[in-house]
């Protein structure tokens, strides 16, 4: 049995990952870690209400259970309000990430946690792990301390970079671009999406497996998770739209300096997936093909 912490639970990529290792308990034993009530659903495993900024409570926990695998899918990624909350955008995106390095460390734990596109400054996509990073953001900087902390630390660690996760799981506290789109797209709405940023959007079942295909090979170093292919969020849109067979016409293009964000964002970023493909021998589709899979999940 592998025994496995997933932090941040509640969120989006905790559940699908939740529900993909649940599906085999004779091969993984898994405790989940979030604030408040269990809101995935599901009663068939171990879950602790822990806010993981507490460095004593959450030692504590992961003392108590030993686990081979922490996943660390908690992080503040709301990218302008970690502009106006910068301190709790650091207790939460690297302090929180030296706790668990520090009881990775004592119990040998391998450490998995996700990263993000947002590191970089978006001059020239399709970026390989060994790029160096030069984020615009306070978020992206936060982000890249904790890659920093695990990549000083003699632990076993794997990072996971990824970009614009989506999806839908069972109890959400927030909304991403496919589903917002989709929304506004069904109820008729005109929508402004930007034409020169450029992104390639993760399938969140498709980052669950990534970690689960880390777990399994216990695969370290640093990887780029993502659809393989570079769209401007106005083509992502309108690709949304194309699947669920919605009005593209709703669509608007629009700069992004006409937006006026707190937080600066890449223009370009996109990964390079050579090495996943070849290390973790993990295929990555189109945005289109995952679409299409998460459609069927919704009927």
């Amino acid at each position: 049995m592998k025994k496995v912490i997933i932090t941040g639970s509640n969120g989006l990529l905790g559940q699908s990952l939740l529900n993909l290792l649940l599906k085999n308990k004779d091969v993984y034993d898994v405790y989940g870690f979030s604030k408040g009530k269990n809101r995935s659903g599901r009663e068939d495993f171990k879950y602790s209400s822990i806010d993981i900024t507490n460095k004593i409570l959450l030692t504590d926990a992961i003392l108590k259970i030993k686990p081979d695998f922490i996943v660390n899918t908690a992080a503040m990624t709301n990218v302008d309000a970690c502009e106006d909350a910068k301190e709790t955008c650091n207790e939460l995106n690297v302090l929180a990430v030296e706790s668990l390095k520090d009881v990775s460390k004592k119990l040998k734990i391998h450490l998995i946690h996700i990263s993000t596109d947002f590191i970089f400054d978006g001059k020239k996509g399709y970026y390989k792990e060994s790029d160096i990073p030069n984020p615009l953001s306070y978020y992206g900087e936060s982000k890249l301390k904790s890659e920093q902390v695990l990549l000083d630390s003699e632990i076993d660690f794997t990072i996971l970079r990824t970009i614009l996760v989506y999806g839908k799981v069972f109890d959400m506290s927030r909304s991403n671009i496919v589903l917002w789109v989709k929304e506004m797209l069904e109820n008729n709405k005109e929508i402004t999406i930007v034409d020169d940023q450029y992104r390639m959007p993760t399938y969140v079942e498709e980052l669950a497996l990534a970690c689960k295909v880390v777990i399994d090979k216990k695969a370290k170093g640093i990887f780029n998770i993502s659809s393989d292919k570079l769209l401007s969020v106005f083509e992502i849109a309108q690709e949304i739209a194309e699947v669920f067979n919605l009005s593209k016409d709703l669509i608007k293009p629009i700069s992004t300096k006409t937006l006026n964000q707190k937080a600066l964002r890449p223009a370009k970023t996109g990964f390079d997936l050579t090495k996943t493909n070849k290390e973790l021998g993990f295929k990555t589709n189109s945005f289109k093909i995952d679409l299409q899979k998460f459609k069927e999940t919704l009927s």
